[in-house]
């Protein structure tokens, strides 16, 4: 085995399943250097999970990195180990999660389906493959066990997210996930507003759903309280409340159809 290969952890679990399987990964391949990304992704949020992954992986050193947001766990939707351009290899269910790393990544070199019961725990339940089948493979591939001993060939299933709509003095976007400050993340980018507004200086007000809000760099460039729309650390708009939560003042959840306009 190569001397610490870096594993990343991704879950909507909470902090003592993933720990566990921490634990799994640590057992099988001991050299390996573990890391919890996060496991407070929103319960059953594949969008919120696909997002963060996508954004923060280019930054983690190359290695194996496991994803697990699985509403669908035990049914027929398949576990799956992908090897991207870039070297790394994600392990995790095939809805979609996978994806947007995956091509932030390099792109799909192989994939397969993690299907040989010599790589997974002996015992696999039916509701925690996050610890008996995903952990185990991220720690015998941390050791160097080829993928294509996994089984057989897959094709990555892609995340379709709605993209934004726009028209003369009009953007709407969808919120693909609300962060831990409660910043509403939008399916949509800078350029989009220029589509909808043309060229705006910083300072310009718009009008989100009978909201004045300013289009601006930072939260405190509006007073405390204040709405403002920005462009976050990976690139997307966002709807935010200097030293608030946007989500909470204008009860938006994840998944919501959200709308600028040009003020009158």
């Amino acid at each position: 085995m190569a001397e610490s290969v870096f594993v990343s952890l991704t879950t909507d679990f909470g902090a003592a399943y993933t720990g566990v399987m921490a634990g799994v990964v640590a057992r099988i391949a001991p050299e390996a250097r573990v890391q919890v990304l996060s496991d407070e992704v929103t319960p059953y949020a594949v969008v919120e999970g696909a997002t963060l992954l996508a954004q923060a992986l280019p930054y983690l050193p190359v290695g194996v990195h496991v994803g697990v947001v699985d509403p669908g766990v035990g049914t027929d939707r398949l576990p799956v180990g992908v090897l991207t351009g870039r070297g790394d290899f994600l392990v995790g269910p095939d809805n979609g999660l996978l994806a947007h790393a995956a091509e932030a990544l390099g792109g799909v070199v192989d994939a397969r389906v993690l299907a040989e019961p010599r790589l997974r725990l002996k015992e696999t339940s039916s509701t925690f493959h996050g610890r008996d089948v995903f952990a185990p493979a991220a720690a015998h591939l941390a050791r160097g066990v080829p993928l294509t001993e996994f089984g057989p060939p897959a094709s990555l299933l892609p995340l379709h997210t709605p993209k934004p709509y726009t028209s003369d003095g009009f953007l709407s976007a969808t919120v693909l996930y609300a962060d831990a400050f409660g910043s509403l993340v939008l399916g949509a980018r800078p350029s989009d507003l220029v589509d909808a507004f043309g060229l705006l200086p910083y300072g310009t007000v718009l009008d989100f759903e009978g909201h004045p809000t300013p289009w601006v760099k930072t939260y405190g460039d509006v007073p405390v309280g204040s709405p403002l729309l920005f462009q976050d650390s990976s690139g997307f708009l966002a709807l935010g409340v200097n030293q608030g939560s946007a989500a909470r003042e204008f009860a938006v959840q994840a998944g919501a159809h959200v709308s600028l306009h040009a003020r009158a």
